[in-house]
This record gives C-alpha cells, structure tokens and sequence, in this order.
C-alpha cells in the first residue's frame, strides 16, 4: 500500500465513472469550504519547531491491539518533540490515565528507538471499565491537569475514540468539580481550560467509516493470506475443501478483501448476507469449480457472518453442509489472534507514521471551537474528519444490519468497501454467456517482472470472458507479439494466478518500434481489436510509440490500454504501480533483519541499495518504513556537504544508546557518488566510531508473492481495464468495423488521489522525463520532509500533509449539501 490506500487503492469508482482526467479528481477544498479548519498554509509563518513550545502532548493506545500502533506512537513522539513540545506516555490506556502515577511518563526520542517492526503496542492497551465512569473520567482529567497536558492522541477503535470525546465535552465540567472538591487549584484549571483531541484509528477490522484503511488492517492482511497460501498447497494435494473463519464481528472487511486475494469460491459476511437457498447455491458453485478441473474449494467466513434472518453462519454449519450433500473432504480453521501478530507491513508502517505527524500538527493548530477530529487515509491523501461524524456513521451500518437493509449497509461502509464486494460479485460469477461479441484483445506482459501482473492477467481475462469476449495470451511481450506467439486463454487458464508473483505470460523489455511492421501483421492475422499491455516503464513507451505509428499502420488504430506494473512505481498517469507494495515490503522486512544485526554488533551503519532507475519511491518509502537515517535518491540532488552532514549526524547517534544506523541509496540517485563511494566514505570518517557494511538487495526485489494490495490493486485494475474496452470498442464501431485513432482510444489506467483515471497516453507525454524514466511530478516527494525529522534532523520543513477538515456525512449522502 505504497501509499494508498496501498488494499483499498484505487476503489472509489465504479469502471464506468473512470473516463476522464478531469472530472473524478474531488477537491477536498471544495468540501470543507464552509467548515473552517485551520491548515499548516495558515501557520506557514510559525516555526513548526517552535509550534508546540510550552505544550504538553499525551499519547495512548486503547482497545484491542493492532499491528502499525507501535509507528504511530513513534512518530507522535518525535514530531511532538520536534515541535517543541513535552510528550507523555499513557501506559495501559484509559486504564493508565485513571490511575496515574507512574503510568503516564514523559517520553524521549530514543525510547520509540526500535519500535517500528514491533507488533502490538509496547505501551499497553487495556479495556477500562472506570473510564466509562463520571468518576474515572474526574480521576483522569485530575492526573492530565496536574501535569499540564491539554493535548491527546488516542489510538484505537470507534469506542475508544467516541470515549476520547466524550471526555473533551466533559471537560470543563469535570475541571470545575475538581477544584470544587479542591483536588486542583483556579491557576491549574485556567491554564487546562480547554483539552484538545485528536484520534487515529487502530483497528484490523476496518471497521471505522471515513478511512479507507486504518492501522493494522493490512498487515492482518498479509498473516491471512500468508496463512491461506499455505492452507492452498495442501488443499491441491489432497482435493480438499478448506473452510477459514477470519476475524470481523460486526465488519466483513478481512473476509471479503481476502476472497478477493485468493480468488475464494464463496465469502459469508455480516453486511450481506446470502439470499435465502444459499445452500443449495453454494453446493452447486463447488461443483461447477471441481467440473472446470479445480483441484480445491476455498471458503472464507466473517465471524460475524449471519443469515438474513440475523442468525449465525459457523464453520461447522458450512462443513456439514458439505460434507453431507457433496460427499467433499471438508477442513475447517479459525485463524484467531494469529491475525492481531507479527510483524506491521510496510503500509501499516508508512501510514501510522503520516497519520502520526498529521496527528501532532492537528493537535497544535486546534482552537476551543474545532471539533475533536480523526485523521485518516483517502486515497493516497491524509485527511481530518470529524470524529463524531465518523462514530454516528459506523452506528448507522450497524443499525443498518439490524434492521436489515443491508444494501444501505454496504453503502455506508463507503465506496471502497462496496466496490471490494462488486469486484468479488463479478468474479464469482461463473456462469459464462452464451452470446460472444466476436471480439478479441490481446493482453501481454512488458518490461521487468514484478509481483501482482498476474493478478491483473487473471482478471482481465475472466471479465472479458464475461463480456463475450476472447481473450489473447501474448507471451514475451512486444516480441511475441511481432513473432506471433499468441494463443487463446480461457477461464480455468488462469486459475490460481492470482497469488503468483512474477509473469506467467513472460515479459521482455523489447519495444515495438523495432517490430513495428511484423506487430501490424499480427495484430490482423489474429484478428485484434483491443490491447491491454501490463508493465513498467517499456509499457508506457510502447503504448505510446504505437499512438505514434498509427498514421502509418492503420492496424493500431485499436483501444490500447497501459496498466502501470513495475517495482520501480515510476509510471506517468498513476500514483501508484501494481508490484511496488510486495517489493517495498521486501526491503522493508531485509531492513529489519539488518537493522536487528546492527544492534547485536553495536555501532555498525549500513549501506542499503535499492531498485527504482532513476525513481527513489522505494528507498524514500523503504526509509520511512524501517526507520532509515537517510535515503538518497535522484530527485533530491546530494552533494558532498550532505554526505558530511549525514556521517556527522551518524557519530553524534553513536554517543545515545542507539548504536546502529540505516542508510539506503537508490541505485540511479548519482552517477559519481556510488554505493562502493558512500560505503568508502563513511567506512573512513566513522573509522573509531563505528564501521561499516553494505548490501545490494538486488533482483530478490522482483521475486515473491504478491502482497494482499498488489491482488486486490491487479485484480480492480484488470477489471476496470476490460470494461474500459468494452465501452470504447463500442464507441469506435463505425462502418462495420473498429477504428480507433482518437488520443483517449490509447490511455495509462492509473490511480490519481483518489480515483481510477484512464489518461491519454499522448496528454501523458507532456508530464514525462523520458531520459530518466519518471513523471516530472511525483506525489511522495512531500513525505520526504517525514522521513528527515523522524530521523532527528533539524529541518524547518514543513512536515504537514495541510489536510483539511471535510465532513463525512455528507460525503455519505446523509444530508443535503450545504
């Protein structure tokens, strides 16, 4: 996830809302016009090193525990301090502000050291019934006053942040009772008047509406999924039928996302129940599976999955089922906490950070008269919504499921949320039309392999079944496209595809410029009207060097389709890359393993290289996600001085009781001042401080399985692809044939913010450096900012996101626009 919505990216709009460039790009401006929230543009004068001068900042985790609490605890910590701010631990929750003492400690920049790959919450979370008192809540306003703290960072679930605001609401109340019953002084109430909130939302769940993804979630994401890779081996072995319970009471997110990576046979959750007679439907779906050849049947099941009549659907009950009308080998598993463990993947990382510091700046810009706010992701975009808006419309999903109107519940959870459940509708569907359309696209591979090209195969190919259509199997890219080496795929062709890394299909770097006339004679003798290429890079350019040659080979006067597919993430058109989530994740868990070396020896620094050409995604993502010292990357020119700087900033961590550090180097950042240089370098002027080692992590970048969001990113995006064809064969049927020659008939589908766009490859031309293979715009720049003062580097960048408050409930429809 990259930094969308790395599971979520990319669902906000159905395919046909995904035509122009323009049009689906909201400003989130426009929504909070009226509602006036302060933004960092309007403290832009303020030293943001000074902006917490004199303040007091409380930070604590509540409920139950998610993976990525531990990087949001880190990050309000050290932005805390970089502000100028004092800030406290709350130990064990709610239950530690009531008690005191030494459960709330001030917190310093080296004891968040080494957090970042921990799962859990190394402060403690603890269900607190005294909290829920008028009492408790007295006892913990008195220990927040005597220490000066007006400020506080809550971590968790919709009850914890709904308890947060009710304490702030109480506030002035419980101040006044305090000094009634002389418990605090007139002096401390006046200068604790007013006490500031602010939530993020920890929750595997993703159960918490207005984010698209809170923190855990894909980290309990990649244990799921892990654990259903492995449960598939040994369910092919033996043709069974495996039955998995995963985690969501109230919520289907971890059910639904997960038949979505896997490509399940059928997923039972909460907000939409299976039509009465499911039984017999389910039973006959397994047979149709095992009839087309399949050796196994995966089911998934929300632990909260009920019927339409409200009553529990359990393993067994499935398993009965089975078992007794289908004679199937049947096993169940109840996954259990394994899915709360373990280590928070990259995206659990990067987004707990950015919601961290967005936290802390949100904090120190509030006023008496803005709403307790929750800071949360949309898109690739953090944002402020009001967090009592956000509680009222997770109650309404609920109340929605109660009273069974489960269509209005699906809608509730929010757009990503209703496209996961269509995507997976689309796909279970089975039953192939019996009408063909008589047309034929041909999909092929571009460029370097990367984890997620068969996700978007499989998909792609499937819808266009669906559609009527035949689908091509072009293997070895351009070249086999000139050669001929195309063949036609069918429905259990790409069967289990979808959790295979690398490319089926084969891929090569070759362009078609140079196979240009032998491409045209292929493209007729196979009869094809439509081409979705997937691939890096090599895919962009030839996209667009066939959009050039069709004045003179009125064979590609076809829709052309560019799906972004590299680990490089360096496509024009698209803020994020099918294949960039699994190797982030990759270098991010090498990080860790050399990180945890360093520690044992003790004053040791590493040099990291990375992947990426010219385009430092990976080593600035990578760097926030393992907590680098630096990361060096071509679109941040480095000179000498900043080497300097850097090995400086290295001897004076030496002297803490932090003794290891964290360099990564993109591979193309500068020609002179190479991986052996910088190694050279620090080796020499660190030398009686510490020493030094390096790593290139090379190709192991490239390999894999694909992560829980580059499926489910591949999957939405092979889909949306199809059906963009679809409509654009349509519109350029003239004559008794296609004739394509428009700019928008050839398009990159790309996620910009917060929707899927198909931009004009022609359009896109402007906006590429073609010597150095990246967009002249790059959306993560602004987080580099983060990464330097997590890093304790005294800049006075700004380290805002500037988001802006936007109401939720309109943005759901509940109420009229203003």
């Amino acid at each position: 996830m990259c930094f969308g919505s790395p599971s979520s990216a990319g669902d906000d709009l159905p395919a046909s809302e995904c035509e122009s460039k323009t049009s689906q790009n909201s400003d989130p401006a426009e929504d909070a016009a009226s509602f006036g929230s302060r933004t960092m543009a309007q403290t832009a004068t303020v030293d943001p090193t000074k902006l917490g001068v004199g303040r007091s900042i409380a930070v604590l985790t509540s409920g139950g525990d998610a993976q990525g609490m531990n990087a949001a605890v880190r990050a309000t910590v050290r932005v805390g301090i970089y502000t100028g701010a004092k800030v406290y631990f709350v130990h064990e929750g709610y239950q530690g502000l009531v008690d005191g003492g030494d459960n709330i400690r001030p917190a310093t920049w080296e004891s968040v050291s080494m957090m970042l790959q921990l799962g859990g919450t190394v402060i403690g979370s603890a269900r607190c019934q005294d909290f829920r008192t008028k009492e408790g809540r007295t006892k913990a306003a008195c220990n927040l006053v005597k220490l000066g703290i007006t400020n506080l960072c809550v971590i968790g679930g919709d009850g914890s942040l709904t308890g947060a605001n009710q304490f702030r609401t109480e506030w002035p109340e419980l101040l006044a009772d305090l000094v009634r019953n002389g418990k605090i002084t007139t002096n401390e109430a006046k200068s604790s008047s007013h006490l500031n909130i602010v939530g993020m939302v920890g929750s595997i769940d993703n159960d918490f509406c207005g984010t698209d993804m809170t923190i855990g979630t894909d980290s309990a994401l990649h244990r799921i999924i892990e654990i259903v890779d492995a449960i598939t081996t040994t369910a092919q072995s033996h043709q069974r039928t495996f039955i998995l319970e995963v985690m969501g009471r109230h919520c289907g997110y971890l059910a639904l996302v997960t038949a979505l990576a896997c490509g399940a046979d059928w997923v039972f959750i909460p907000e939409m129940p299976p039509e009465d007679g499911w039984e017999e439907h389910l039973c006959r779906r397994l047979m149709d599976q095992r009839g087309r050849g399949s050796r196994l049947n995966i089911i998934i099941i929300a632990e909260g999955a009920i019927n339409r009549k409200g009553k529990p659907i359990t393993c067994e009950q499935v398993k009965e089922l089975i078992s007794k009308k289908l004679g199937f080998d049947t096993r169940t598993t109840i996954l259990g906490h394994v899915q709360r463990g373990g280590t928070p993947s990259a995206f659990d990382r990067i987004l707990a950070s950015r919601m961290g510091v967005e936290s802390v700046m949100a904090l120190l810009e509030a006023t008496p008269e803005t709403p307790a706010c929750v800071v949360s992701l949309s898109g690739n975009m953090a944002v402020r919504l009001p967090l009592m808006e956000c509680v009222q419309v997770t109650k309404d999903v609920t109340t929605a499921m109660a009273e069974g109107r489960f269509e209005d519940a699906v809608k509730l959870r929010g757009k990503s949320f209703e496209n996961n459940w269509n995507t997976y509708r689309m796909l279970a569907h089975v039953h192939l039309p019996d009408k063909k359309s008589n047309i034929n696209v041909a999909i092929l591979n571009v460029g370097a392999p990367c984890a997620g090209m068969n996700a978007v195969v499989r998909s792609a190919v499937r819808i266009g079944i669906l559609q009527g259509h035949q689908m091509l199997a072009v293997h070895d890219g351009f070249e086999g496209l000139a050669h001929g080496l195309i063949e036609p795929i069918g429905w259990s062709g790409v069967a289990g595809w979808t959790g295979k890394g690398g490319s089926n299909l084969g891929t090569k770097r070759n362009l078609p410029a140079e196979f240009m006339e032998e491409i045209s004679l292929s493209i007729t003798k196979f009869n094809i009207h439509a081409i979705i290429i997937i691939g890096g890079f090599e895919a962009f350019s030839g996209g667009l060097q066939m959009v050039q040659a069709r004045q003179k080979y009125e064979e590609l006067c076809i829709p052309i389709v560019v799906v972004p597919a590299t680990v490089s993430n360096n496509i024009p058109g698209s803020d994020f890359s099918v294949g960039a989530d699994t190797a982030l994740n990759t270098i991010t868990m090498t990080c860790d393993r050399i990180k945890q070396s360093a520690a044992g020896t003790k004053r040791r620094v590493f040099i990291i290289e990375t992947m990426g050409g010219h385009c430092g995604y990976l080593a600035t993502m990578a760097g926030l996600a393992s907590g680098a010292d630096a990361a060096y990357i071509y679109e941040e020119p480095i000179n000498i001085h900043d080497l300097e700087v850097n090995v400086q900033h290295l001897v004076e961590k030496m002297k803490t009781t932090v003794k290891r550090g964290l360099i990564l180097r993109n591979e193309k950042c500068n020609a002179n001042y190479t991986t052996d240089f910088i190694f050279n370098l620090y080796s020499e002027e660190g030398k009686g401080v510490f020493d030094c080692r390096k790593n290139v992590l090379g190709h192991m970048q490239q390999g894999g399985t694909p992560s829980p969001f580059d499926r489910n990113f591949g999957t939405k995006m092979g889909i949306k692809a199809v059906l963009w064809l679809t409509d654009k064969l349509k519109e350029c049927y003239r004559h008794g044939r296609i004739f394509a020659n428009s700019a928008d008939s050839a398009c990159v589908l790309g996620m910009r913010k917060r929707a899927l766009v198909f931009q004009p490859l022609a359009e896109l031309k402007e906006e590429t450096d073609f010597e150095h293979r990246i967009p002249k715009k790059e959306w993560w720049l602004k987080l580099r900012p983060i990464l330097k003062i997590l890093a304790k580097y005294k800049t006075n960048l700004d380290t805002s996101e500037k988001a802006t408050m936007e109401h939720v409930i309109k943005k759901r429809g509940l109420v009229p626009e203003v």
